[in-house]
């Protein structure tokens, strides 16, 4: 299959170069439309990236609060205005893939010859539009079916010669099983789904049925962010964001390989967002794809970020994890284990250490987290690499 365009094969010196660039012109416009409230300064490098603070949702939320509906951050037209919980008000517009999911839909095989079932919602949150301005800026025509009325999709779906789906990975099998029940025959032979997970066996029910099924990921307030190709290994990023992953609780960046949060600058000159924290987990795989794109990879996603825990009455944040790791040199990794003995709450703090601080650690966890708990030093490099900083291993049903 041939690739949407030049930037997903150009080399990593070209994509440094011109992502810089972007970055520069779109962080002089937000320190200039929101003023203190964005630190001054440019980037030399990608890495710089790393001294700009995290945005996170309620910062965002106060920005736009104090300036609505976007927080004085968008730039240009918009055509539309969405919702999403919080409340976060989104801008979108129909002008363009303005969402850039024809990467996506075209990596999926999406083409003109077809015919896509969008099942995505098309009120208050923009995934319908995001999946249809993709579709359409590959040359397919669009169903916009959304969700529900389930015998209505299917008989649509036979009736009018649907050949793709875009929605969420379960739906899909929803409507094949209505056809079934109703003794229809549906041409459906690709499927590109997001919004939830796509385990194992359903992507190879979908096989065995002969459909294609390669999903993505994204948010309402980013748009798309990495993609599956047909080689299947691991994630794409798209080329209109820069995608870091730090650690739980900070915006530092952790080393390829291992796990922590995704925050993602996006590029889009009409709602540039500068290290957005998504609250969820991958991690950056080795190499480039098999597929010919050299963009980098990351596994998927890998959990929420946001494991703020309330242990013995008093809440754990992934920040005063950080904080103990912080205070020693010697110190890999923390990792805060919440159960149970007896009746009451337990706690056991493992330091990943080569040294026998016994003493200073614990005054560390009480100063830090105002809690006693049991200090397990653990050799360096034991702990999981999953991300996990707070573990809660209460059994909440005995």
């Amino acid at each position: 299959m041939s690739h949407f365009d030049k930037l997903e094969t150009r080399s990593a010196d070209e994509r440094h170069a011109d992502q810089v660039a972007q970055a520069n012109a779109l962080i002089a416009r937000v320190q200039a439309d929101v003023g203190d409230a964005f630190p001054s300064g440019l980037l030399e490098s990608l890495d710089d990236l790393a001294r700009f603070p995290v945005l996170r949702k309620d910062t965002l939320s106060g920005w736009q609060k104090a300036r609505p509906p976007f927080g004085g951050v968008t730039m240009g037209d918009y055509t539309h205005v969405f919702q999403s919980p919080g409340p976060i008000y989104e801008p979108g517009d129909m002008t363009g893939d303005w969402w850039r999911f024809g990467r996506f839909v075209h990596a999926a095989g999406f083409g003109p010859a077809d015919i896509v079932q969008n099942c995505f919602g098309y009120h208050l949150t923009p995934a319908g539009m995001m999946f249809e301005s993709g579709a359409r800026a590959v040359g397919a025509k669009v169903f916009p079916a959304g969700t529900g009325q389930t015998e209505l999709q299917a008989r649509a779906a036979a009736d009018i010669g649907v050949t793709a789906y875009a929605g969420t990975p379960d739906y899909l099998n929803v409507i094949l099983e209505k056809a079934d029940e109703m003794g229809l025959t549906l041409g459906i032979t690709k499927a590109a789904v997001s919004g939830g997970a796509l385990f194992p066996s359903l992507r190879q029910a979908y096989a065995d049925r002969g459909i294609s099924c390669l999903q993505c990921y994204g948010t309402a307030d980013l748009g798309h962010v990495a993609y599956e190709s047909p080689a299947m290994e691991g994630m794409i990023i798209d080329e209109g964001v820069i995608v870091e992953i730090v650690r739980p609780g900070t915006g530092d960046p952790v080393p390829d390989g291992e796990v922590g949060e995704i925050v993602v600058t996006s590029l889009n000159p009409h709602y540039p967002l500068i290290r957005f924290g998504t609250g969820d987990m991958s991690a950056v795989m080795p190499g480039e794809s098999p597929c010919g794109r050299t963009n980098m990879r990351i596994k998927g996603w890998m959990g929420r970020a946001d494991q703020t825990t309330k242990i013995k009455g008093m809440f754990v944040r992934p920040e005063q994890v950080a904080e103990l790791v912080a205070r020693f040199d010697d110190v890999e990794r923390v990792r805060v284990v919440a159960m149970r003995s007896g009746d009451l709450d337990a706690m056991v703090v493992k330091f990943e250490s080569a040294s026998d601080a016994q003493e200073a650690y614990a005054s560390a966890v009480q100063d830090v987290l105002k809690l006693r708990g049991a200090i397990e030093i653990v050799p360096v490099g034991s702990l999981p690499n999953d991300g996990v900083v707070i573990e809660d291993a209460r059994d909440y049903e005995a």
